[in-house]
């Protein structure tokens, strides 16, 4: 009698729980700001970016889903987190190996692209100013090819986040 009733509470909890994360017709549910990452070399440095990506679902961004003059996590979720395995020179300012919170906060002309010290961290939440290790203004770029999902590209020349109708490059030397 024991057993039975084990085995069944045991079969219904695996059957809650692969129903939960399948839809009603089998198939999983799509996320909706799935985890990525991309990493390069620039120059000497592997550069590590992950993230997690949002798509713009016919909202607008800027300026209202990510409001302007506020400190935002450069992602969904957690905090997007920049590793960098060398020193190397941010926007001309010096930033040391070592892996960073990556927050952003926008304005209509310009960027504020700050690397802050505690790398893990849900959100900006509990962001703290006083644990930044290097703030840099970019000046962000109009561009005509919207972007659905936010996605950030390394290039040899360093970084850019890109998303709706905006692209932010940061340079790295």
């Amino acid at each position: 009698m024991k057993k039975t009733g084990v085995l069944g509470t045991f079969t219904f909890v695996v059957c809650a729980l692969l129903f939960s994360v399948k839809g009603v017709n089998g198939q999983a549910k799509p996320v909706a700001s799935p985890a990525d990452s991309v990493t390069a070399k620039v120059g000497k440095a592997t550069i590590e970016i992950k993230y997690s990506s949002p798509s713009v679902k016919g909202r607008k961004i800027w300026g209202e889903l990510v409001p302007f003059d506020k400190v935002w996590r450069a992602g969904a979720n957690k905090a997007t987190i920049f590793t960098t395995s060398e020193d190397i020179r941010v926007e001309g300012k010096p930033l040391a190996a070592g892996s960073y919170a990556l927050f952003m906060i926008p304005t209509a002309l310009n960027w504020t692209v700050i690397f802050n010290k505690t790398s893990d961290q849900w959100g900006a939440y509990k962001y703290e100013e006083g644990q930044d290790a290097l703030r840099v203004s970019v000046k962000p770029k109009k561009v005509s090819a919207s972007k659905e999902q936010l996605a950030y590209v390394i290039t040899k020349n360093g970084f850019a986040l890109q998303w709706e109708n905006m692209e932010v490059p940061v340079t790295i030397k």
